[in-house]
C-alpha cells in the first residue's frame, strides 16, 4: 500500500481478485510466490505432476523433503504457501489441464497466469482465455533466454499471432537446461503485468513482447501491434485447441522420459497397492499418488484422477504396452 501507484483502493483489488496459475514448475513456483505475498485473494494452482530432485536446481518453492515425499507440484506449494499468507485462499488441483476440463478450472478467474513448458498446452490455455475474455501473461524461459507479454482478449492480439505451431520438438528445459535466474526475471516480467492488471493500472501495462539473452546481455522488446488477419483464435473465433475430438489419451512429455496415459476413470490407489505388489519391484504410496517400480526398470505413476505415468520411455507403443499389462485396457 506505500507503492502509490497501487496504494489501499489497489491492495483492495488485489484482495478481491481471483488468480490461476497453470504449471507449478519453475516459472509457476515463482508466480505463486508473488501472486501469495502481495495478497492476491484466491491463488488457484494446477499441475499435473510431482516433484522430482532434478526440479530443485529451479523450481524454488520445492525441497529434498518434497522429493522424499512425492508430494505432487500443486500439494508442495500449497503448503508452502499457506504459511506464508494465511488470510487469503490457495487452492492446489493435481490435474492434467485438457480441452476437456480447462474451461471448469479457469472459471471465475480474473487473470490466468502461464507457468506451462510446452506450447500445446500455451495454446490451450490461449484459445480458452480469448474464448472467456480472460487475460492471459505468456512466459517462456530455456538456456540464459526468456520471453513474457500479457494478452488481453480484445484489446491485443492473441499468442497464435506471433507463434503458429505447436510442435514440441523444441528446446526446453528438460532437453538442454535453464539457469533458475532467468526463470525469476521472467516470471517477474510476468507478475508484474499481473499486478497492474488486478490493481487496475491498466494504462501502465506494457503493450510488447519482452525477449532477452541474460547470459548474452541481450533485451529487444517487439511491440504487439494488430491481429493477424486469419488467426484461428482471436480473429476467426474457431479455438482449435479447444476441439475435444483432437485429444490423444497418451502423449510423451518432452525431455522426460515419461509417457503419460489418460486412463478411463478414477484410481483407487489402495486397491492398485494391492494389485500391484504381487507383480513389480516395489510399491511406495502416498495421499496423493503411488508409484510403481517394474521388473524392467520402468516405474508407474497412479493418480487418483485416472492418469498414469509411464516412466522410463518416451516411446508411445511401449508405454501403452506397459499400462495394458499392469493396469488393463
Amino acid at each position: 500500500m506505500l507503492f502509490a501507484p497501487i496504494g489501499e483502493a489497489g491492495q483492495r483489488k488485489l484482495g478481491s481478485s481471483a488468480v490461476c496459475i497453470v504449471g507449478m514448475g519453475a516459472l509457476g513456483t515463482v508466480l505463486a510466490n508473488h501472486m501469495v505475498r502481495a495478497g492476491v485473494g484466491l491463488v488457484r494452482m494446477v499441475d499435473r505432476d510431482y516433484v522430482e530432485r532434478s526440479n530443485l536446481q529451479r523450481q524454488m518453492l520445492y525441497d529434498e523433503e518434497d522429493v522424499r515425499s512425492g508430494y505432487p507440484k500443486a500439494i508442495a506449494a500449497e503448503k508452502k504457501l499457506k504459511k506464508v499468507n494465511s488470510d487469503i485462499r490457495i487452492e492446489a488441483i493435481v490435474a492434467d489441464v485438457t480441452a476437456h476440463n480447462i474451461e471448469s478450472l479457469l472459471s471465475g478467474m480474473d487473470l490466468v497466469l502461464d507457468g506451462t513448458d510446452n506450447f500445446q498446452t500455451r495454446f490451450l490455455l490461449n484459445d480458452a482465455c480469448f474464448r472467456m475474455g480472460i487475460p492471459f501473461t505468456y512466459g517462456g524461459a530455456v538456456s540464459s533466454r526468456g520471453m513474457s507479454a500479457i494478452l488481453v482478449p480484445g484489446q491485443t492480439p492473441c499468442l497464435r499471432c506471433f507463434i503458429q505451431s505447436s510442435d514440441s520438438s523444441g528446446q526446453t528445459c528438460d532437453t538442454i537446461g535453464v539457469i533458475a535466474p532467468v526463470v525469476d526475471i521472467v516470471a517477474s516480467y510476468q507478475a508484474v503485468e499481473a499486478l497492474k492488471h488486478l490493481a487496475g493500472a491498466h494504462d501502465k501495462r506494457r503493450n510488447s513482447l519482452v525477449t532477452f539473452d541474460a547470459w548474452n546481455n541481450q533485451y529487444y522488446e517487439m511491440k504487439l501491434g494488430a491481429p493477424t488477419k486469419d488467426c484461428p483464435c482471436c480473429q476467426l473465433k474457431q479455438y482449435p485447441a479447444l476441439d475435444t475430438s483432437q485429444q490423444d489419451d497418451a502423449i510423451s512429455l518432452c525431455g522426460r522420459e515419461t509417457v503419460q496415459i489418460s486412463g478411463s476413470g478414477p484410481l483407487d490407489l489402495a486397491v492398485w497397492r494391492e494389485r500391484l505388489e504381487p507383480a513389480v519391484a516395489k510399491v511406495t504410496l502416498n495421499a496423493y499418488l503411488l508409484r510403481a517400480e517394474l521388473p524392467d526398470g520402468e516405474k508407474l505413476v497412479l493418480f487418483p484422477d485416472g492418469r498414469v505415468f509411464v516412466q522410463g520411455t518416451d516411446d508411445l507403443v511401449r508405454a501403452k504396452t506397459l499400462y495394458a499389462r499392469y493396469i488393463g485396457s
